[in-house]
């Protein structure tokens, strides 16, 4: 190569754009149909590559003091309030996502409208299936609430994540019933979403997204702020 083309080649490949660096994004998976959509967005837009990986609220807690650091973290803002002096502040809410009920096709399909309407399906149901994570945290609340505990314990069926509970029901048997967010049963049309818990009995979870300090994340972040993002997490049920 002449000494002509060797400064010609260097000087396009200082001209050239770096490759953005991957943004790692830790994430509860309640939030993933909108999460997804709007990265997706904001892929589209920077041209910067995203990695997301989710996980059970209780497991995001255990990561992260266990040292994990990504650009940034989408967790249910209790958490955040917690892990805090981990996080760049303020954090930016994501959306809210309440519990629905599902069964598997060809199962009974029972309306749950009230306390008692609820009473009567988990009293009929050969099997009450929900997670450890907090959709199931809080229906344990509910069913020891509606004096239903002694009921559920036996025919209980309980998972670490929202995804093995609809992968249960979908592959069932008998009359079984879920609990579960509302955005996770959305994922798997071949269930039958009976629809949210009714108003009295309804729990949503706020969720939000902070960055960590000194991290790549602030224009995620600020993206996830806007109206364009906002606009994919209320289509996908993660609501504002």
């Amino acid at each position: 190569m002449t000494a002509r083309r060797a400064l010609l080649a260097a000087a396009l490949l200082a001209a050239a754009p770096a490759r953005a660096a991957e943004l790692r994004v830790l994430s509860a998976g309640a939030v993933e149909p909108g999460l997804e959509a709007a990265v997706a967005l904001f892929r589209a837009a920077t041209g910067t590559p995203v990695r997301i990986a989710y996980a059970t609220a209780p497991r995001l807690r255990d990561r992260m003091l266990a040292g994990e650091a990504p650009d940034l973290l989408v967790a249910p803002a209790t958490l955040l309030e917690e892990l805090a002096p981990r996080l760049a502040q303020p954090a930016v809410p994501v959306g809210r996502v309440g519990v629905g009920v599902a069964v598997r096709a060809g199962a009974p399909e029972p309306a749950i409208l009230d306390a008692a309407s609820l009473r009567a399906a988990v009293e009929a149901a050969d099997a009450v299936v929900f997670n450890r994570a907090s959709t199931g945290l809080y229906m344990d609340r509910l069913f020891e609430r509606l004096g239903l505990a002694a009921t559920v314990a036996p025919k209980a069926r309980r998972y670490a994540t929202g995804a093995e509970v609809m992968e249960h029901l979908l592959h069932g048997r008998g009359a079984e019933i879920g609990f579960g967010a509302i955005t996770e049963i959305r994922l798997v049309p071949a269930l039958r979403f009976l629809g949210p818990l009714p108003p009295a009995l309804q729990n949503t979870t706020a969720y939000a997204a902070a960055a960590l300090p000194g991290g790549a994340g602030g224009a995620l972040l600020r993206f996830l702020a806007g109206a364009e993002a906002r606009r994919a997490l209320d289509a996908a049920g993660v609501e504002g």
